[in-house]
């Protein structure tokens, strides 16, 4: 283990030259982006084994104070983590190299996938093993909606919450408004003890949504819709489909049901963040600066958010009130997670054989704790031969 000297903020500066310090971020975390299957859960648990156990740069409570920070701030909770840790190990410019070298592999995997998809997505063999993925796909998300939703819903009001969060979304309300209104009366209640009096208000204002307007693609409004996810969402990847859906399939028209569908099982079978979900559907509308665009503005604001926070995170973290909002924000998201599902399943589940798969991913998910990227790799496997089958 490498000995360390601290600073007056309790960050640790390990006594060996700087460019060892970054070769070492910079080879881990490559590593650990082209390799880290499995989800935001899985990155994490390897990043503990990798920093905590094997390399000794952080202490386990320094490592969980790092994951708890991540939960408090919006973006891909283990995106974030890997940011953190290379703020602890090397400032700023270790923040910027071990963020940018877990998200390249996944992006370059992403982009290549992304290309294939556009060449040769039409050719009955890969329709048909994309028909196969769909539907394991929605099996995910709802196992996590379930687990999620076990942990986030802690009182009547956070259900009162998400399930006005879950009837106002297809309704047709503004998930940016739902977000910051659940989050506000929750935090209003955790200082006036109720809230329930002041719920329907505000919940009612956050219905008011933009007409969907369909629009040509752009690089610059394409960086504002990802700028705007990767600012605003709250908890795991999954909850990414929500603003995507909501922008690019209803509002810009975009992307079809069915792509979105797709975009998000790239982004599952995949190594590294699931957020490169926006690097597949940057590349399926604008080629190769599509990709670059779309994965700048997604991962963008974790690097801004994390730079700025890392002073002063531990003092927020400890806080009631700010907890309280983000269960309110928690419970939101799931809402909206819950009506994206609904929305994707009409689209992949259409006949008797893909509710099978989707039905069976499920319960193998959810009772056997399968991988999803054996899921989603069974189900494409499970494609290719229905569709061999005619």
């Amino acid at each position: 283990m490498t000995a360390t000297i601290r600073d007056e903020a309790g960050s640790p500066h390990p006594r060996e030259p700087v460019i060892s310090r970054h070769r070492d971020l910079a080879l881990t975390f490559l590593r650990l982006g082209a390799t880290a299957f499995g989800g935001p859960a899985a990155h994490i648990a390897l990043m503990q084994h990798e920093f905590v156990g094997r390399r000794g740069w952080l202490t386990a409570g320094e490592f969980l104070d790092l994951v708890g920070a991540a939960s408090l701030i919006p973006g891909p909770s283990s995106t974030e983590v890997a940011i953190y840790v290379g703020y602890r190990r090397a400032g700023l410019a270790g923040l910027a190299l071990a963020g940018c070298c877990f998200i390249l592999p996944a992006a370059l995997i992403v982009t290549a996938i992304a290309w294939a998809y556009v060449r040769f997505g039409a050719l009955p063999a890969v329709g048909g093993l994309l028909g196969g993925i769909e539907p394991v796909v929605v099996a995910i998300i709802a196992q996590a909606l379930w687990t999620f939703g076990r942990a986030a819903v802690k009182s009547p009001l956070l259900a009162v919450l998400g399930a006005a969060a879950l009837a106002l979304d297809l309704l047709g309300a503004n998930p940016l408004l739902l977000l910051a209104v659940g989050g506000a009366i929750a935090a209003a209640a955790r200082v006036r003890r109720s809230a329930l009096p002041a719920l329907a208000p505000p919940l009612v204002l956050a219905a008011a949504g933009a007409a969907p307007v369909a629009r040509d693609v752009s690089l610059a409004t394409l960086f504002l819709v990802f700028l705007k996810a990767g600012s605003v969402v709250f908890g795991s990847g999954y909850v990414l489909l929500a603003f995507l859906r909501g922008d690019l399939v209803e509002n810009l028209r975009w992307l079809t049901e069915a792509q979105l569908v797709d975009a998000v099982a790239i982004g599952q079978v995949t190594p590294g963040p699931v957020f490169t979900t926006a690097t597949f559907v940057g590349y399926v509308l604008h080629g190769t600066p599509g990709a670059v665009v779309a994965t700048i503005g997604i991962f963008l604001p974790s690097f801004l958010l994390v730079a700025a926070s890392g002073p002063f995170i531990p003092r927020l973290r400890r806080s009631a009130i700010a907890g309280a909002f983000l269960d309110g924000v928690n419970v939101a998201s799931l809402a909206l997670m819950a009506a994206v599902s609904l929305q994707l399943a009409r689209a992949a589940v259409h006949d008797l054989p893909t509710a099978l798969i989707a039905v069976a991913s499920l319960v193998l998910t959810l009772r056997y704790r399968v991988s999803s990227t054996w899921l989603i790799l069974g189900g494409a496997v499970l494609g290719v031969v229905l569709a061999a089958r005619g």
